[in-house]
């Protein structure tokens, strides 16, 4: 979408932006919110690994404890799956059912990256052969794999297991993703797992959607779930241009959704001009407002959400929290990325990029006391240390 910035549209600077996201993140002072709803209004919690989604919650809500999180899993009111940006997510069942339509788009197009490997497969076939086989019961990917080898051998293992993962909604079911449990990845359909219960959820979706096709003209569904996540995604992650928003989904040609939106939302632009929509109303808090230290965990989406991450990470921090291919735990210092950490054996290691104030250091000793007791299994008591966590 061509930028219609003016010289009228207020400046938001990195400072602002800083502030703003954090307050959306819940990040600026923990909110008394239940786990479900903080990961409904997050959109969803990168879950690449089974703890971090633990982590980013503690770090977000106030009297969080793991049993939380892990009770909405065994109750199949959370799921993980892939979703935004093809990597796995922890979703509301509402949001899994919702969300994922909305990238369906992403993954055909990254099955297309694989057809070299899939020459002679017909991928609707392969998709209802490959949820059958899931729904017969929760299968390895290894599992499925084999399974389509056995109708295409001729056809790339790899290319085939893509092609299953993204032609069908598959969640990883429990134990894997159980706060103190463990259990290799079994996938089924996100229908087969949400079993009747889905039902209710998905006959109000099409309730409402037939209300607003009477409100809005006529619009299509798709159009509106789209513009819907629009203006969630400016609730959890705003202020934001359409390009941010394209990174944290994975997905191209927003343009059309944000100027249908324009009427509604406010307009500004960051220092180098570029254009930044929000929600009116949302939360722009002062830029001196104070930003506790938060531990977050690897892969967290606030540092993952925007195509200009400045607002999170000084061009001086850029690429120091990956060690080749390996993403470590991120400490936030006065809202921006200032650290490093790991947790292991009662023994929170920090360690830092710049030397902190006294008082920004007790600051984080105390923060870490309490990511310990909240986080560590199973008493609760360690300590904090200064060091290095490479190498």
């Amino acid at each position: 979408m061509a930028s219609r910035t003016t010289h009228s549209d207020p400046v938001l600077g990195t400072r602002s932006l800083n502030r703003a996201t954090l307050a959306r993140q819940l990040l600026l002072s923990r909110a008394a919110m239940s786990a479900e709803d903080a990961v409904a209004h997050l959109l969803g919690l990168q879950a690449q690994n089974v703890k971090p989604p633990y982590f980013q919650l503690h770090a977000r809500l106030a009297g969080f404890h793991p049993a939380e999180l892990a009770e909405l899993m065994e109750s199949r009111r959370v799921v993980r799956m892939v979703t935004m940006r093809s990597t796995i997510h922890t979703h509301t069942a509402q949001d899994a059912l919702t969300l994922r339509p909305l990238v369906q788009g992403a993954r055909d197009r990254e099955v297309g990256h694989f057809r070299r490997g899939l020459v002679g497969v017909d991928l609707e076939r392969l998709g209802e052969l490959a949820r059958a086989f899931v729904e017969a019961g929760p299968r390895t990917m290894g599992e499925i794999r084999e399974e389509l080898l056995g109708y295409w051998p001729d056809a790339d293992p790899q290319a085939l297991s893509v092609a299953a993962r993204c032609r069908l909604p598959l969640v990883q079911v429990t134990p894997r993703g159980v706060w103190g449990r463990s259990g290799q990845v079994r996938l089924t359909t996100l229908e087969k797992w949400l079993g009747p219960a889905a039902a209710p959820q998905e006959q109000e979706q099409e309730r409402e959607r037939e209300r607003e096709q009477a409100q809005e003209q006529e619009q299509a569904p798709a159009q509106q779930a789209l513009d819907a996540a629009v203006l969630r995604y400016l609730g959890a992650f705003g202020p934001a241009s359409v390009k941010d928003m394209q990174v944290w989904a994975g997905l191209t040609r927003l343009g059309e959704a944000f100027a249908r939106l324009r009427p509604r939302l406010a307009v500004f632009r960051d220092e180098n001009g570029v254009e930044l929509f929000d929600l009116p109303d949302a939360p722009r808090p002062d830029p001196c407002t104070p930003a506790p230290p938060r531990f977050l965990p690897e892969f967290d989406n606030l540092l993952l959400s925007h195509a200009d991450r400045t607002r999170v990470i000084a061009p001086e921090a850029k690429g120091r929290s990956w060690s080749g291919n390996q993403a470590h735990c991120t400490l936030l210092v006065d809202g921006f990325l200032g650290g490093l950490w790991r947790l292991a054996e009662g023994t929170l290691t920090v360690e830092l990029f710049d030397e902190p104030s006294k008082s920004q250091r007790d600051e984080i000793v105390a923060e870490g006391e309490r990511l310990i007791a909240g986080m560590e299994e199973p008493d609760g008591r360690g300590r904090v240390r200064f060091g290095s966590i490479r190498g």
